[in-house]
């Protein structure tokens, strides 16, 4: 975990924070030398909003007032803007989705000022909202992020390639759409194709053999009991599935995975080859309904549990 991300903020703590700071909107918004950038001012909230939601709804919607965007100054103060950063994306999950994704793109227009602070804020989302070893990866709030830098006056066309790919790539499999469909070859050589499962959820364990971070997501979806429930009355069905081309060392760790699971390969190589699934960090996980409609993309395993517990 980032050394920012631990010193983040639950986002009660700075809805009540923002609360009590009345005397915010007094403050200087315009911060002229690096002296004078000492901490994040907040908005002061009204007081006829009271409920979290509409504390939550007021402070997403104006969190960056008080920042004046023309000031380079900000880069140079982590402590500040990235600490800022890090708790706005927190109060983001507690918005609506489209509420959160709108306050995204009017940030990034607001900082269509300054080449300096766009590319800041714009290498921030990408460490807090795209980098596979962030705890706060969310690619629905990154969509909009890649959005403005591709609308953005202040890029060329050089500089748009990466965020393009990128955003032809998070496109693929979004929550709320069919994933993409499949064959897949198991060790006896018999194929099968993912709509092919018949069960109520379907999860994609898209990994490599052998590695660490794959050894340990196995061992907690194994030790989850909704997990073991939902396999055991056929409700659920783990297809893990290794996209590269190396099958001797598949089949050197075939029997790491459980025998309840489907433990298959892309004969085809399809899955990266046409990039049919974001790869940018292995193992990743993909739970489906029984539509194959996508109900959580690229998620940890502690997702998984939340929501098959919850639903």
């Amino acid at each position: 975990m980032k050394k920012n991300i631990k010193l983040l903020l639950p986002a009660y703590f700075v809805l009540l924070c923002a609360c009590n700071s009345g005397s915010a909107s007094n403050q200087s918004t315009n911060a002229t030398s690096s002296d004078t950038i000492t901490t994040f001012i907040l908005p002061s909230i009204p007081p006829m909003y009271t409920t979290p939601e509409q504390r939550a709804d007021f402070l997403i919607k104006h969190y960056w007032d008080h920042i004046n965007f023309a000031d380079t100054n900000y880069i140079h103060h982590p402590e500040v803007t990235e600490q800022g950063w890090a708790n706005y994306c927190d109060i983001l999950n507690h918005v609506p989705l489209t509420t959160a994704q709108e306050a995204i793109r009017g940030v990034m227009d607001k900082a269509n000022v300054e080449r300096k602070v766009f590319d800041h804020l714009a290498d921030l989302a990408d460490k807090y909202l795209y980098d596979p070893n962030s705890p706060m990866r969310n690619e629905e709030f990154y969509i909009p992020v890649l959005e403005a830098m591709i609308a953005s006056p202040l890029l060329n066309e050089t500089d748009k390639i990466r965020p393009i790919a990128r955003l032809k790539l998070a496109e693929k499999n979004r929550i709320g759409t069919k994933a993409l469909d499949f064959t897949y070859t198991l060790a006896s050589g018999g194929q099968n194709s993912l709509y092919h499962i018949k069960s109520r959820y379907t999860l994609l364990f898209i990994s490599n053999p052998g590695c660490q971070a794959c050894g340990e997501t196995i061992a907690k979806l194994k030790s989850m009991p909704v997990i073991n429930q939902l396999i055991a009355n056929k409700s659920l069905t783990i297809l893990s599935i290794y996209p590269d081309e190396e099958l001797d060392e598949w089949k050197k760790h075939y029997n790491d995975f459980p025998t309840e699971w489907i433990n298959a390969y892309d004969k085809k190589l399809a899955i990266k080859e046409q990039q049919l699934y974001d790869l940018k960090a292995i193992p990743t996980l993909y739970l489906l309904d029984k539509d194959k409609k996508v109900l959580l993309k690229d998620a940890p395993e502690q997702a998984v549990e939340e929501y098959l517990l919850i639903h």
